[in-house]
């Protein structure tokens, strides 16, 4: 049917998103491999170093002056929901947590009032590639949550769970149940005051990837107005309903029926879904409040007390190349993945 795909929109690294999401990055760096210092075994050379995101021979520092990625930097009124899919991160931050995940594992972080955090790309590999590829999506908080405690939470590979489903000629679709319950499948819980947490903000971020010729339906969602885009990052498209969407494009599609995911020669696609907060957005860098004077106000909180202040060495620490995945709470309680 036609009008299951409402909209359509071509994608870059950073994606559109609607309410109650403000926007989903999506990084794929070909790293080289690493140093000593865990940093690129590779020249420099030509970056703009701590302002480097040209992609010179498939790879960004980011903001990093020695190891790719994004020295310690404040948030505050919303979370963020980091996938990895491939490749490890390095997370410290300024309520005392700690951690290297990745390798399918969700790192999820409740900014609330407001925390500083460093996410760090460890190149452990000295002699081999180390491709990365994540998606950092950001997810609004209402504002009765935008002061919440600072909440850190970590969904291991192992404990999210997969939907899958085969085609009769045995090709499979399969989805990654990051958060929202799908088919039976429950995720792990989201923090507490985010959201997703609201069993009627209907919030699912779905991971689906279908083999050639793989098929799968979507369930629909009850709540009215409900807002569900699909984003095709990979393959070679797929069709809804019969409706084609190309590989790089985003669909904004009908929540209320159920759909048809179709892809003849394969393709991955990443769905957002949640009902709206309704709220007004005041954004400024890395803070989302409601109003243009609380905007303010987290500038001048953040310059007196550092949402806590700094406790680590360096402004993008990262942790030994022999560490394998782990999570050290603000409690000191360490966490480690059944894997190891």
């Amino acid at each position: 049917m036609a009008d299951s795909v409402l909209q359509t929109v071509p994608l870059g690294m950073q994606w559109p998103t609607l309410d109650p999401f403000l926007f989903c990055v999506h990084h794929r760096d070909d790293y080289p491999p690493g140093n000593d210092e865990l940093g690129p075994a590779a020249s420099l050379e030509g970056r703009m170093i701590g302002q480097d995101f040209e992609g010179i021979d498939g790879w960004r520092m980011y903001h990093g002056q020695r190891v790719p990625g994004f020295p310690q930097h404040p948030h505050r009124g919303f979370e963020t929901v980091t996938y990895v899919r491939t490749g490890l991160i390095d997370h410290s931050d300024s309520i005392g947590a700690a951690a290297r995940f990745g390798r399918g594992d969700v790192q999820w972080l409740t900014a609330g009032r407001g925390i500083v955090h460093a996410e760090t790309f460890p190149l452990v590999e000295r002699d081999r590639p180390n491709p990365l590829e994540l998606f950092q999506i950001w997810l609004n908080l209402p504002a009765e949550d935008k002061l919440a405690e600072p909440h850190f939470a970590m969904l291991w590979d192992a404990d999210i769970p997969r939907v899958r489903h085969r085609s009769d000629g045995g090709a499979l679709a399969e989805v990654t149940v990051i958060a929202g319950p799908l088919e039976g499948a429950e995720p792990p819980a989201p923090p507490p005051r985010s959201w997703a947490s609201r069993p009627d903000a209907e919030v699912a971020i779905w991971h689906v990837r279908l083999e050639p010729g793989a098929s799968w339906r979507m369930p629909a969602v009850h709540r009215e107005g409900t807002l569900r885009t699909l984003y095709v990052f990979d393959g070679e498209g797929i069709e809804v309903d019969r409706t084609p969407v190309a590989v790089s494009h985003a669909a904004v599609v009908r929540p209320d029926r159920d759909l048809e995911l179709a892809s003849e020669r394969g393709a991955e696609c990443l769905v957002l879904q949640g009902a709206p907060i309704g709220e007004p957005v005041a954004q400024y860098g890395p803070f989302v409040m409601n109003t243009e004077e609380e905007i303010h106000q987290a500038f001048a909180d953040y310059r007196a007390t550092g949402f806590g202040g700094w406790p680590w060495s360096s402004d993008e620490p990262v942790n030994p190349p022999s560490e394998g995945r782990f999570a050290r709470h603000p409690d000191g309680v360490l966490e480690r993945p059944a894997a190891g």
